[in-house]
């Protein structure tokens, strides 16, 4: 499943997921692609069961729908009153 794919979810947005077998964008820390684990709401929880499985190597990371989602463009800064050269 994709990244983007599980944050648009219904069953994952919203919650931290663990994952397993992730595919990177390259050049980047963002996941492409990976194998949900388990989620939960209460990351707390979720790092609980995670222990109790012996599943230590995976990522967790908490899905948003707008989760690495590229930066907004930046606007160039107007110039302040009085800067300007005589």
């Amino acid at each position: 499943m994709t990244w983007l794919d599980m944050c648009r979810s219904d069953e994952y947005r919203g919650r931290w997921v663990a994952l397993d077998n992730i595919d990177y964008e390259d050049g980047s820390s963002q996941p492409q692609q990976a194998d949900v684990v388990d989620s939960d709401e209460d990351l707390g929880e979720l790092c609980s069961r995670m222990r109790e499985s012996d599943r230590t190597a995976c990522a967790i990371l908490y899905c948003e729908d707008d989760s690495f989602a590229p930066p907004a463009p930046r606007r160039a800064a107007a110039p302040t009153r009085g800067a300007a050269h005589r």
